[in-house]
């Protein structure tokens, strides 16, 4: 392959007038990618568009911002093009009064406080793909590692919308007498902060956090967020990443559906999460079905917010990050157990729940809801 001639497409390529939409490019042979990345980081000072292209190790892909067109015959053989879509959180604000409770209503509920003599989270390392987190919130100050931006290098990952916050909240935080406790209090969270302001994202943007997340060894990913199409590209990275031993925890959506969840949470490759409400009913937002391993707390969950503060919200992201917290204790009383092991393990333990019919999740297993204590007995034997 002639790099230097298909860098200069990708070049005149992102100088169009109309950039529109932005491309994955995935190179099918490894050696292809190392010696055209070569030959990208030649060129990179020569060249604006070139400079823009980001580059993930672990898919062998460039990310472009901006459209590829059909790539000449010379050149397109041993690539793969792949649009980059937006995704989105599965979170939205709760009605009602909030509460202020030091153990929020979910953790309780699967009987997380019942494993702290045991199981904490101590120095599990959790990969939160979001907004990324507000560093100075008390109840996440001894939570709290470096983590990335994705949208800009040179800073933290500082939340400036509060989901990832929130999620932080639910999987870890330890405040005092003024704060709230998480499902795994001594777990540390890794912000990864690829969704904006806005809560909105580029599949690109997830394919480097789970790049980070491997180069970096956390052992669980939470991935609050979904979109309906699905990607090759983040299928790849979601099985490295699997491949590397990590647990992936990913939210089914909140739409509604009895036989369909969103991406990446369909993957099989995933433990896809869905939400209930206090009365252990599948909540009323959650998509449901054959494609849902686990359900957990998702409505009116309260957790940390922005500026110190707190807040309630609803959502399918709010249960996974009860799940990733549960996973978490297990993690730390058994060190080493494979993410089948634990899928297995989450289904085996779990609480029917109520009024689920004659429905069926992932794995033939009837509808069911986390429960951290049975976990760690089933884990231990």
């Amino acid at each position: 392959m002639d790099y230097a001639g298909f860098l200069n497409y990708l070049h005149d390529q992102g100088t169009q007038p109309a950039r529109g939409q932005r491309s994955l490019i995935r190179f099918i042979r490894p050696e292809a990618y190392q010696a055209c990345l070569r030959e990208l980081n030649k060129w990179k000072s020569l060249s604006e568009p070139l400079q823009q292209i980001r580059t993930s190790t672990l898919l062998h892909a460039f990310i472009c911002p901006f459209t590829i067109k059909q790539v000449p015959d010379r050149y397109g053989k041993g690539i793969i093009i792949e649009k980059d879509v937006r995704i989105h959180m599965h979170a939205v604000a709760a009605t009602g009064k909030e509460n202020t409770p030091s153990i929020p209503w979910g953790v309780r509920h699967i009987h997380a406080p019942e494993v702290w003599s045991v199981s904490t989270g101590h120095q599990i390392r959790i990969g939160v793909i979001d907004t990324g987190a507000d560093f100075s919130h008390p109840d996440l100050r001894h939570s709290m590692g470096r983590g990335i931006n994705l949208l800009n290098r040179n800073l933290m990952p500082h939340d400036d919308n509060g989901h990832g916050t929130h999620i932080a909240g639910t999987i870890a935080a330890a405040g005092g007498s003024d704060g709230i406790i998480g499902v795994a209090p001594r777990a540390a969270i890794l912000p990864v902060k690829a969704f904006d302001h806005n809560g909105s994202a580029y599949v690109s943007d997830i394919i480097l956090g789970i790049d980070w997340c491997v180069r970096n060894q956390v052992d669980i990913i939470n991935m609050s967020f979904g979109m309906r199409s699905k990607s090759k590209s983040l299928l790849n990275v979601v099985n490295k990443a699997l491949q590397a031993g990590i647990v992936i925890v990913a939210s089914a959506g909140n739409d509604t559906k009895s036989r369909s969840v969103d991406y990446p949470a369909r993957y099989t490759q995933t433990i896809s999460v869905g939400a209930t409400d206090r009365n252990r009913r599948i909540a009323s937002f959650s998509n449901r079905g054959a494609h849902v391993d686990i359900y957990a707390p998702g409505e009116k969950i309260y957790s940390a917010w922005l500026g110190g503060k707190h807040k309630e919200m609803n959502g399918t992201s709010m249960a996974t990050s009860h799940v990733s917290g549960a996973i978490a204790l297990l993690l730390a009383h058994r060190p080493g157990i494979s993410p089948a092991e634990i899928k297995q393990l989450l289904r085996r333990s779990a609480r029917p729940l109520a009024g689920a019919g004659k429905s069926l999740s992932r794995g033939g297993t009837a509808p069911a809801e986390v429960h951290a204590l049975r976990l760690l007995r089933r884990g231990s034997k």
